[in-house]
C-alpha cells in the first residue's frame, strides 16, 4: 500500500507501465523505467525510446561494430530476478552445510569477534575479513533460516528496484556497520549471522519507502518488535550488530535516494566510499575507550 502523494506521482512509476513502481531512471531522458524496460547501457540503463533513437543515430560502421563486439539485444534487456539475493542465500546455505562436516572448524575460521580486527591490542592476529564472513556462519538451522528467509521476502523487492550491484553493496555494507556496532559496544564477544546486513536492509527499505511516499508502518512495526528481542532476556541475539547494520542501512538508503539522478552516480559512488571509510576508522575508537 502506498500514501496518496506517492500513488498521485507518475515519477514513482515506470512511464510505459504505470501500474509498476520503479526506482530506476533512463540515464538519457532521465524518466522512470520497470526492470522490462530497462536496457543496459555504458553507464546505467536506458529506456525503449531513448535506445531506439539512440540505434537510428548510429553510422554504418558502429552498427557493425556493435553486432560484433556485444551481446544479442534481446539479451540486453535487464533481467529483473533478484539474481544477488538468490546467490546471497545460496553462499550462506552452502556454508552451513559444511560447518555441519566434523573436523572442518567453519565457524571458528569465520566468526567475528573485535580482537581480531583490533591490532592495538595484540590479543589475537589481524585477521579483517571477519568483519564480512560472519555474515556467512551461523549458530543453526532456525538462525540461518530465518535470516534467509528475511533476505529473500526483502531481496525480492528491493534487489530490482536499486538494481544489483547497489543491492549487493548495501547488504556488505549493512553487515560491516553490525561487525563495527559490535566492536564499539561489546568489544571482545564471538559473534555468528547475517543479522547486521538484514537490518542494513530494512533499514534501506525504511528510508527508501519514506522518501518515495510508500507505507512504511509495517516496517517499522517489524524493525521495532525485533530490536525488543534483542533486549529480552534468555534470547542469545547479538542486538549491537542490529543496530549498527540498521543505522548503516539507513543512510546507505538515504544516500539512495537523494543520489536517484544519473548526474549525481559519481556523488553517489564517493558517499558510499566515504562511509565504507568511516566505519573502517571506527575501528581505532574501541582502543582508546576501552584501553
Amino acid at each position: 500500500m502506498t500514501s496518496p502523494d506517492f500513488a498521485g506521482n507518475s515519477d514513482n512509476y515506470c512511464y510505459r507501465h504505470p501500474d509498476r513502481q520503479s526506482f530506476v531512471l533512463c540515464q538519457r531522458c532521465l524518466r522512470t523505467v520497470c526492470p522490462e524496460c530497462q536496457t543496459q547501457g555504458a553507464v546505467g540503463v536506458i529506456c525503449p525510446e531513448c535506445m531506439g533513437e539512440q540505434q537510428k543515430s548510429q553510422t554504418a560502421a558502429q552498427r557493425k561494430a556493435e553486432r560484433r563486439w556485444t551481446r544479442p539485444r534481446a539479451a540486453t534487456v535487464a533481467d529483473s530476478r533478484p539474481l544477488v539475493t538468490y546467490g546471497i542465500i545460496g553462499l550462506t546455505l552452502l556454508v552451513y552445510l559444511t560447518q555441519l562436516i566434523p573436523g572442518l572448524a567453519v565457524q571458528e575460521l569465520l566468526a567475528f569477534n573485535s580482537l581480531f580486527v583490533m591490532p592495538a591490542w595484540g590479543v589475537a592476529p589481524f585477521q579483517p575479513w571477519r568483519l564480512f564472513t560472519v555474515l556467512l556462519v551461523h549458530s543453526g538451522f532456525f538462525h540461518v533460516g530465518l535470516n534467509m528467509l528475511a533476505v529473500w521476502m526483502i531481496g525480492r523487492s528491493l534487489e530490482p528496484l536499486l538494481g544489483r550491484w547497489r543491492f549487493l553493496a548495501l547488504y556488505l555494507m549493512g553487515g560491516l556497520g553490525g561487525s563495527v556496532g559490535v566492536a564499539l559496544i561489546a568489544p571482545g564477544i564471538w559473534v555468528v549471522g547475517a543479522s547486521g546486513a538484514v537490518f542494513g536492509l530494512l533499514g534501506a527499505l525504511l528510508v527508501i519507502g519514506r522518501h518515495i511516499g510508500a507505507n512504511i508502518r509495517g516496517i517499522v512495526l517489524i524493525l521495532g518488535i525485533n530490536l525488543v528481542i534483542g533486549f529480552v532476556p534468555g534470547f542469545q541475539v547479538a542486538w549491537q550488530a542490529h543496530i549498527g547494520g540498521l543505522a548503516v542501512g539507513a543512510l546507505v538508503g538515504l544516500v539512495y535516494a537523494r543520489t536517484r539522478s544519473v548526474r549525481r552516480r559519481a556523488l553517489q559512488l564517493w558517499l558510499l566510499a566515504a562511509i565504507t571509510v568511516g566505519l573502517f576508522a571506527l575501528l581505532l575508537v574501541p582502543p582508546l575507550i576501552y584501553g
